[in-house]
C-alpha cells in the first residue's frame, strides 16, 4: 500500500518558518513596548519626587534659587523625554499593528496549506479504500472462475 506524501511539504515548512519568524518579531515588538511604558512610569516617578522636591526649597526659609532652578531645568528635560516617549508610543503602537497583521496574514497561509493537506489526504484515503476493494473484488472473482472451473 502507497503511503500519502504531501506535494506542497516543503512550502507548507516555509510558511510555518515565516510564520514564526513573524510571531517572534511580534513578541519583540510586545517587549519594545513594555520598556517604552516602563520607562515612562519612571520618568513620572522622577517628576514627582522633583515636585516634592521643589515644595521643600520653597518651604524652608531661605529660598535657594539655583536649586530651584536646577530642579526646574531638570523636570523640564524630564518632560521632554515624556514627549519622545509619547511620539514613540505613536509609532511602536503602528509597528506593532503592522506585525500583528502580518501574523495574521502568515498564519492564514499555513491555515490554508493545511486544510489543502486534509483534503488530499482524505482523497487519498479514499482512492486507497477504492483501489483495496477493486483489488479484492478481482480476486474474489478469479477465484470464483477458477472454483467454476474446476466443477
Amino acid at each position: 500500500m502507497a503511503k500519502y506524501k504531501f506535494r506542497l511539504n516543503t512550502l507548507q515548512r516555509v510558511r510555518e518558518a515565516a510564520r514564526d519568524e513573524r510571531r517572534t518579531a511580534l513578541a519583540e515588538a510586545f517587549r519594545a513596548e513594555q520598556v517604552l511604558a516602563d520607562r515612562k512610569t519612571e520618568l513620572a516617578a522622577e517628576i514627582a519626587g522633583l515636585e516634592a522636591l521643589r515644595r521643600t526649597a520653597s518651604a524652608g526659609r531661605y529660598l535657594d534659587v539655583n536649586r530651584m532652578l536646577e530642579v526646574q531645568r531638570y523636570e523640564l528635560l524630564l518632560r521632554a523625554q515624556g514627549q519622545e516617549i509619547a511620539k514613540q508610543e505613536v509609532l511602536l503602537a503602528a509597528e506593532t499593528e503592522r506585525r500583528r497583521q502580518f501574523l495574521v496574514e502568515a498564519d492564514r497561509e499555513v491555515r490554508v496549506l493545511e486544510k489543502l493537506d486534509e483534503r488530499y489526504q482524505k482523497e487519498f484515503q479514499v482512492e486507497q479504500v477504492r483501489r483495496e476493494t477493486k483489488r479484492l473484488d478481482e480476486v474474489a472473482t478469479n477465484r470464483w472462475r477458477a472454483s467454476g472451473e474446476t466443477h
